[in-house]
């Protein structure tokens, strides 16, 4: 099956994911702290998607957030965040998403980011250009000091958080303002279609960025880990990104310069 036909199937499939986002009545619980959070419909979200786009493929793997849901022994890999926001999505704050990515052979080759609150569906096939419900999307030729800053302060491990800041500050003041959404899968999705410039998060896990770094490489962005390589796709990675390579450099020279090296 082509990647385009893939793709085509999973629309539908994530906007199915989204009405059971926006049905009344949820449990919220924690994970591991406070701050991370779980909902009764992020798991019935990942349980719905993961019998569907078996369907689809019925040799893939799957990689996915809740419940340690993980076999990447795979030629192709399902990369799923059921929703991306919890935080957000347990306040009722419409900024949050479910994230599907399809690797193979370790490479994302089709990506859809969809936020049914906002009516937004960000898709991309590998070589085929970035969409928002149907339209093509670019990336802005904006420089540093024109851009706006997406970034966040290390929810889940608040030891990073002066160092997060240290470097906030230091973009910030070469840039136009600072922005926190509060879900990374919307936050690159926004890069990539123009209405931000740089994007930074200390830790993130792979299906938080998986689908929306296609996106954004395919509106032609950029994005990259600290060693300035692709984000892993199987462990957790700082992350990076811009709407150019220019931006994105200097990001990188900026974390570098307050953070010598990784500390996870």
């Amino acid at each position: 099956m082509c990647v385009r036909m893939i793709v085509e199937k999973i629309i539908p499939i994530a906007r199915e994911a989204g009405k059971l986002m926006v049905r009344s009545g949820f449990d919220v619980m924690e994970k591991d702290t406070s701050a991370n959070l779980v909902t009764s419909s992020d798991l019935a979200v990942q349980q719905f998607l993961v019998g569907r786009l078996a369907e689809i493929l019925p040799d893939a793997g799957f990689f996915c957030e809740e419940n340690d849901f993980g076999d990447l022994n795979h030629e192709y890999v399902w990369i799923i965040d059921p929703i991306d926001g919890t935080a957000n999505y347990a306040r009722g704050i419409d900024h949050c998403s479910v994230s599907i990515a399809l690797a193979k052979g370790g490479e994302v080759i089709a990506g859809v980011v969809y936020s049914p609150w906002r009516n937004e569906l960000f898709h991309a096939e590998k070589g085929s250009g970035a969409f928002l419900n149907g339209s093509p999307i670019k990336a802005s030729d904006r420089p540093l000091k024109e851009g706006l800053f997406c970034t966040a302060m290390s929810t889940y491990r608040k030891e990073f958080a002066k160092i997060c800041s240290d470097i906030i500050y230091d973009i910030y003041m070469r840039s136009n303002d600072v922005r926190r959404f509060g879900s990374a899968a919307i936050e690159l999705c926004m890069v990539a279609s123009g209405q931000i410039e740089l994007f930074f998060e200390m830790r993130l896990q792979p299906w938080d960025y998986a689908a929306a770094s296609l996106i954004l490489a395919e509106a032609g962005g950029v994005s990259c880990g600290f060693d300035g390589c692709p984000m892993s796709l199987s462990n957790p990675s700082l992350t990076l990104a811009a709407n150019n390579q220019e931006n994105l450099s200097e990001l990188l020279s900026t974390v570098r310069r307050h953070l010598p090296e990784l500390p996870y």
